[in-house]
């Protein structure tokens, strides 16, 4: 089942549950789950991220190992953490948030998940030019662009915009059916575009392969050296808003178990870590050009358009594939952005609020930094999202220990609890800043913020409960 079949079918539901948990009757299997992670992750971000990789310099032993284990923690994350808690309340994240939290700050947490959302189909739609633009021989943003460079592309964009957008808010039950059919290709694309630059590559054993990467390089211009431990946090935490920031939750609350927080491993290691790896052998055979090698020679960075370098290993094949890959992402991605900005205005038409999403997608689209700088963009919006899941998980696993009253904001009768926002602010604000004055990975500081935010809400919130 891909990506947007199991979004239609948990949105059909969470509308019949969406203010009660799950009742047993509806509970799903593991084999439900073990596909939507599948096709989630075998998306239009993979066509960018892995060439990514290789303008940071990474070796191959850091990226190769390093995205062994990043994505191992996810699926722990997911499995241990996630599973545990949607099973045991089996409730949507956000009329779990409102119990805690109160209506009116989660009202807050919808306008930061919904703009985040909008910037991430926003690259998508970047990407998905990319490969349109092919045929009409339209000019690639380069690695550092960060304004459109010309009218045809944002002609293009605001095409490719339009066409999603209108999707996404009327013909969901269309791009379902399809979507069934479109992740498997997707799927055999970056498995034959891998073979075939391979060979490009001239790669016969192992250590051919290994090679690719070495010992490391220089980062690009503009760009920052990733180590191992970049690798590792970076591939652990760009699903952060969904494992410990707890967004899984109103997929997961369905399963009969939480041992199908495992199937999450479908997603990680064929999504994230084949296609991750396949797309940066793409960008390694476009280094190899002569184009490429007298950019690097004049010091500037060969640009990551993952339409071209599709094409380039198998032709039309490879435009299709990054056109449907880009789609499959970007519309679900705006759905989840209308449904957030409809939950903030509950009497405006979903349409019109998915339209609206779009719209902002579209914006962001012409404008290719989200796309070309989406590592970092991928770790802002990770770090952003993922205290707030450290309310519910503390409160779940450490609540009761500590003496907090769970569910406080329903039991008080309040729309605004103070010790959440103050501690989601605390967290993130002083680990931003740290990341910013001190020239901090963002992704280093993550987990940090994550646990800051958690042991602030459990004191704040005894402080705060015994105050009023």
């Amino acid at each position: 089942m891909s990506e947007v079949q199991m979004e239609q079918t948990i949105v059909a539901q969470s509308e019949e549950f969406e203010r009660e948990p799950v009742p047993q009757s509806k509970w799903k299997s593991w084999k439900s789950f073990l596909g939507m992670y599948a096709g989630e992750h075998v998306a239009g971000t993979e066509f960018i991220i892995g060439p990514l990789f290789l303008t940071t310099g990474v070796s191959a032993f850091d990226l190769i190992v390093g995205l062994l284990i990043g994505n191992l923690m996810a699926v722990l994350c997911w499995r241990f953490l996630t599973a545990e808690i949607a099973v045991k309340h089996r409730l949507t994240l956000y009329y779990q948030l409102e119990k805690i939290c109160g209506k009116n700050l989660v009202k807050f947490y919808n306008v930061a998940n919904g703009v985040l959302f909008c910037f991430l189909a926003g690259s998508m739609i970047t990407v998905s030019t990319t490969a349109v633009g092919i045929p009409f021989d339209l000019p690639m943003p380069a690695l550092n662009d960060t304004m459109p460079n010309g009218v045809p592309w944002v002609v293009i964009v605001l095409i490719t915009g339009a066409l999603t957008s209108v999707i996404a808010a009327r013909g969901y039950d269309s791009v379902a059916k399809a979507a069934n059919w479109m992740v498997p290709f997707i799927l055999f694309a970056f498995v034959a575009a891998a073979v075939v630059a391979l060979g490009q590559l001239g790669v016969k054993n192992f250590s051919d392969f290994w090679n690719i990467w070495g010992e490391g390089s220089e980062p690009f211009p503009g760009k920052i050296k990733y180590t191992f431990w970049h690798v590792v946090l970076w591939s652990w935490f760009c699903n952060a808003a969904m494992h410990i920031g707890m967004s899984d939750l109103s997929v997961l609350r369905y399963a009969r178990k939480a041992s199908a927080g495992w199937t999450t491993a479908a997603g990680m290691f064929v999504g994230h870590y084949m296609a991750w790896i396949a797309a940066a052998l793409l960008y390694a055979v476009y280094l190899k050009s002569a184009e490429a090698q007298a950019m690097l020679a004049q010091g500037i960075a060969p640009p990551v358009a993952p339409g071209p370098l599709a094409y380039g290993a198998i032709g039309y094949l490879g435009v299709l594939a990054v056109i449907l890959a880009s789609w499959t992402t970007a519309n679900p991605t705006i759905y989840r952005a209308g449904l957030a900005f409809q939950a903030i205005f509950p009497k405006s038409s979903t349409f019109w609020m998915t339209m609206l999403a779009g719209g902002i997608a579209t914006v962001a689209g012409i404008f290719p930094a989200f796309a070309m700088k989406l590592l970092d963009f991928v770790a802002l919006y990770g770090f952003i999202l993922a205290p707030i899941g450290a309310i519910i998980a503390f409160e779940h696993f450490f609540g009761a220990k500590y003496g907090i009253i769970s569910n406080y904001a329903e039991k008080a009768g309040i729309s605004f609890n103070v010790a959440v926002l103050a501690a989601w602010v605390l967290s993130a604000g002083l680990c931003y800043v740290l990341s910013v004055t001190q020239g901090i990975f963002l992704s280093f500081l993550t987990l940090p913020a994550w646990l800051a935010c958690g042991i602030l809400y459990l004191v704040l919130s005894k402080w705060w409960q015994k105050a009023v």
